[in-house]
């Protein structure tokens, strides 16, 4: 059995990850950034949990406008396959990220 506290996890750089655990075909993972990720399309479902600081989630509305969602701790995202998004913290996060093995 493995503990830890999320907020006290950082990285060399953004958006590196420290695996936490893989549950068939996906993993878990405690992301920590101070910078954007870039826009992308996961090819499966993603849960996206802000665990400490925040971030402003975009994403492509239906019509392709850019919407902002802003995410503070507790707050969920589900993303979809084919839903174009991107991260950007405000100013630092700590994130956990369930997705599809593989997964950009």
């Amino acid at each position: 059995m493995r503990f830890l506290d999320a907020a006290a996890y950082t990285a060399d750089q953004a958006w590196d990850a420290l695996g936490l655990a893989e549950i068939q075909d996906a993993t878990v993972r405690l992301h920590w950034t101070d910078e954007p990720y870039v826009w992308h399309v996961n090819d499966g479902a993603e849960v996206f949990v802000v665990l400490d600081g925040a971030v402003d989630m975009h994403h492509r509305g239906p019509a392709g406008e850019v919407l902002v969602e802003h995410l503070r701790p507790g707050r969920i995202c589900i993303a979809g396959p084919g839903d174009e998004h991107v991260a950007h913290p405000a100013p630092v996060a700590r994130v956990l990220v369930v997705e599809h093995k593989g997964s950009v």
